[in-house]
């Protein structure tokens, strides 16, 4: 008993140790480079929880290995016979448990601060998603009242600036969608009837494909989009320019004007179905 309290102890240590360092040194694991603020939470649990499978399976690994030098056959005499060892039944039944609550923590406290939404954003964008394209509607800001329109084959961009609190509102007439960018290392459903909304703030400047990732029907794989990243005063350039060009109707067809509501793209009294979705902005 004294020699598994030791080992136990030992394996706490290690344990205990691997959870609190940092993260960054670790592989991706194929995980691209996060441009919001929250992509590095997302992409610092990805990294522990691999980090924690590669330890058991070592452990796991280890044992086997040794379970097979040690007790291979050496003769015809019957080994000894063990029905039963309290210790490691013990072992074995309560700490599967604890790794399952250690991850549920990491995991709830992440998506605690992901699903957070401020009282007063920067920006508000609504996303609306239909067979087979996308539709980006710029709420307030600079850009307040443009819309983008997207056809199948024929993929909008949407335009954001960087260093700046943008809340995504995103709902669907149809079936229900999800709107992911790869490199937000995050996805959310677009659902009919429903606002699904989260926020994020975009670190990088860059061109990234995004698209809809809920099979949909037929057109599904066309239903793509970019979003370019720029620095505030170049958003603000392209917002002059794309508002003037909408309501002459001297720009790109994508391009058309409304005037904001300050409304989401449905029923103000929707619900989400996503964690969090009926908070408050501003609550924790």
């Amino acid at each position: 008993m004294s020699r598994l309290s030791t080992r136990l102890g030992v394996l706490a240590v290690v344990l205990l140790t691997a959870s609190g360092c940092s993260t960054d040194k670790i592989p991706s694991f194929g995980m691209p480079d996060p441009i919001t603020n929250h992509g590095h939470r997302v992409l610092a649990l990805w990294k522990g929880s691999w980090l924690a499978a590669w330890i058991v399976g070592i452990v796991v690994w280890g044992l086997m290995a040794w379970v097979i030098v040690r007790y291979r056959k050496r003769s015809d005499d019957l080994p000894p016979q063990v029905h039963y060892n309290i210790p490691i039944e013990i072992l074995y039944t309560v700490l599967p448990f604890v790794m399952i609550a250690v991850l549920f923590f990491f995991t709830a406290r992440d998506e605690d601060k992901i699903d957070k939404l401020s009282a007063h954003p920067d920006m508000t964008v609504d996303v609306i998603g239909y067979q087979w394209a996308w539709e980006f509607d710029y709420a307030d800001g600079p850009a307040a009242g443009l819309q983008i329109h997207g056809r199948p084959g024929q993929y909008p961009q949407l335009v954001l600036p960087t260093g700046t609190t943008i809340r995504f509102r995103l709902t669907s007439p149809d079936v229900v969608h999800a709107f992911y960018v790869p490199d937000f290392l995050f996805k959310r459903d677009v659902v009919p009837g429903r606002v699904n909304q989260f926020e994020v703030t975009i670190e990088k400047e860059g061109t990234f494909r995004g698209e809809c990732t809920e099979l949909c029907g037929v057109d599904h794989d066309r239903m793509l989009f970019t979003l370019r990243s720029v620095s505030a005063a170049e958003f603000r350039s392209f917002a002059t320019t794309a508002v003037a060009e909408a309501k002459s109707g001297t720009g790109s067809p994508q391009f058309t004007y409304t005037t904001p509501t300050g409304k989401p793209p449905t029923a103000p009294d929707a619900t989400g179905t996503e964690p969090n979705q009926g908070q408050q902005p501003g609550q924790d």
